[in-house]
C-alpha cells in the first residue's frame, strides 16, 4: 500500500490516477459547460461537474495528508537536478491550481446563488458565471490545468520513450 524508495504504493498510483481521469472529466464537462447555449444542458453539465469536483477536492486532501504517511521514491537516476527541480514545482503547481479551482468554483455558487438552478428547483435560473469575480480565475485556473497537464504528460513520455528509464512504472500497480 505504501511507497517505497523506488516506486509508488497502491494508495498513491490509486490517488494519482482517478485524480487524473476526474480532472480530465471536469476539464470536458467545465469547457462544454462555458460554452452550453441552452441553459438546461448548461445545468445538466454542472449537475455532473459539480459533484465530481468535490471528489477531487477529498482525493486531493487525502492526498496532501497521505504524504505524511507515506516515502517519496527517489529521483530516477541520471535526472539531472534541474528536472527534480522542475517536477516538485510542477506536482506543487497542481495542488496549488486545483484548490484554487475548486475553491474558485464554490465562490461562484455562493456568490451567484446557482445551486437551486443547478440542483433543480423549478422556474430557477442559471445565473451568468461571467457576472461573478470568481469566474476568471476559474477560466484561467482551467487553462493552466491543461498545460499543467500537457507538461506532465509529456515529461511522462520522455522518460518512457527517450529516457527508457521505467518511471512510469513506478506510478502503476504491481511491478
Amino acid at each position: 500500500m505504501k511507497s517505497t524508495l523506488d516506486r509508488y504504493g497502491t494508495v498513491a498510483i490509486s490517488i494519482h490516477w482517478i485524480s487524473a481521469i476526474l480532472i480530465l472529466a471536469l476539464l470536458g464537462s467545465g469547457f462544454r459547460a462555458t460554452n452550453a447555449m441552452d441553459a438546461a444542458a448548461k445545468a445538466g453539465l454542472l449537475r455532473f461537474h459539480i459533484p465530481v469536483a468535490i471528489v477531487v477536492l477529498f482525493l486531493t486532501i487525502f492526498r496532501i495528508v497521505w504524504w505524511r504517511f507515506d516515502l517519496k521514491p527517489l529521483p530516477m537516476k541520471g535526472s539531472p537536478a534541474w528536472q527534480e527541480r522542475i517536477a516538485r514545482w510542477v506536482h506543487l503547481a497542481f495542488y496549488i491550481v486545483i484548490l484554487g479551482m475548486i475553491a474558485s468554483g464554490i465562490g461562484m455558487m455562493i456568490l451567484s446563488g446557482a445551486t437551486p438552478a443547478v440542483f433543480g428547483e423549478a422556474g430557477a435560473a442559471l445565473p451568468n458565471f461571467t457576472d461573478y469575480p470568481p469566474r476568471a480565475p476559474h477560466g484561467l485556473g482551467a487553462f493552466l490545468l491543461v498545460g499543467l497537464l500537457i507538461f506532465h504528460a509529456g515529461a511522462a513520455l520522455y522518460h518512457q520513450f527517450v529516457r527508457h528509464d521505467g518511471l512510469l512504472w513506478r506510478m502503476w500497480y504491481g511491478g
